[in-house]
């Protein structure tokens, strides 16, 4: 039995179709198997797409630079072979989501992308090593929080915007409700392991504590007057 020509016409469309969406995902990979990955490509071609400042900061090993936010990213990204695998990444993943799927409309062949980002990456032991990189421990931590007051933790880090953004208030509150509450205020970069003990993986992060448990939480941006509500 022949199949009419209009049918094998909509046959054709839908396995064209199936083929373009197939060719323009990337692959999500955990960790361990990036690491894999990059071990087993010659050469491989790994992308960090956050922030200058970021990099600086700390990257994994032969990645080069390729802001997500920049203005040029298409024009860099420009200048990688499309043929061969690119390895992607940012901090916990969403700009790294993004810019997998533009490398892909731009005609790369094969892009992975680090499931969770390098905050997940440094969590499962690929960064570097604790012993290196302890910073404060959780018996410090928790020593901190002994407090007959309220106790209001910032998690930030240098490089992040809104962290800089609220550093001048968070200051001044510091000092100015200091007999209602104790303000602290932790850099993650320099307490890596702290950080992924408590499970920061976004920043700025805001965990409010009384008896040393946890009252309130909040991650991103939050202005003074919405901060010091909680604290009322």
């Amino acid at each position: 039995m022949k199949f009419p020509k209009i049918l094998l016409l909509i046959v054709s469309i839908v396995l064209i179709s199936c083929n373009d969406k197939k060719s323009s995902s990337f692959e999500s990979l955990h960790p361990k198997e990036f690491a894999e990955k990059i071990k087993t490509t010659d050469h491989p071609q790994i992308l960090d797409v956050r922030t200058p400042d970021e990099f600086e900061s700390e990257h994994i090993d032969n990645a080069k630079n390729v802001n997500w936010n920049g203005d040029d990213f298409e024009a860099k990204a420009a200048s990688y072979d499309k043929s061969k695998p690119v390895f992607v990444y940012c901090l916990s993943g969403g700009r790294s989501k993004k810019a997998a799927t533009k490398l892909k409309e731009l005609g790369f062949d094969t892009v992975y992308e680090l499931d969770g980002g390098f905050l997940n990456w440094n969590e499962e032991g690929f960064g570097i090593p604790a012993e290196v990189d302890a910073g404060m421990s959780m018996n410090e931590f928790n020593d901190l929080l002994n407090s007959d007051k309220k106790v209001l933790v910032d998690f930030y880090a240098v490089w992040c915007g809104p962290c800089k953004q609220m550093e001048p208030f968070l200051l001044t509150m510091q000092k100015d409700m200091a007999d209602k509450v104790k303000i602290i205020r932790i850099d993650v970069d320099k307490n890596k392991t702290l950080a992924t003990q408590l499970k920061i993986d976004q920043l700025p992060t805001i965990v409010l504590y009384e008896n040393k448990a946890v009252q309130w939480k909040t991650t991103g941006f939050i202005s003074e007057k919405d901060l010091k509500k909680q604290l009322q």
